[in-house]
């Protein structure tokens, strides 16, 4: 699979709802046969994966919110990770974005 481009905006998969569970004190991930308890650097980037903010966007703010540079290649795997498993989908920009 190729690496996700910084202009598509990752949104969690269909069939999948992701939530802080108390009693886990983590984010899970449901689906209809189960969950998956997420550790907190998964929770953190899946929290922010609403299609909206561009992965490029994701991140920025990451790396502002931990105050560390240089997690890109690391939010990227872990993104792939997500893809291939169907937590997550990749929306393109809009063409507008992508003719300018």
């Amino acid at each position: 699979m190729k690496g996700v481009q910084d202009t598509q905006r990752p949104v969690i998969g269909r069939g999948f709802r992701l939530q802080w569970e108390e009693a886990q004190t983590a984010h899970v991930l449901l689906y209809p046969e189960g969950m998956v308890k997420l550790n907190r650097s998964a929770g953190e980037i899946l929290s922010r994966c609403d299609g909206e903010a561009t992965f490029a966007q994701i991140v920025g703010d990451l790396e502002r919110a931990f105050g560390q540079g240089g997690l890109r290649d690391d939010i990227a795997g872990f993104v792939g990770f997500a893809l291939e498993q169907g937590w997550l989908e990749l929306r393109e920009p809009p063409v507008e974005a992508r003719e300018g």
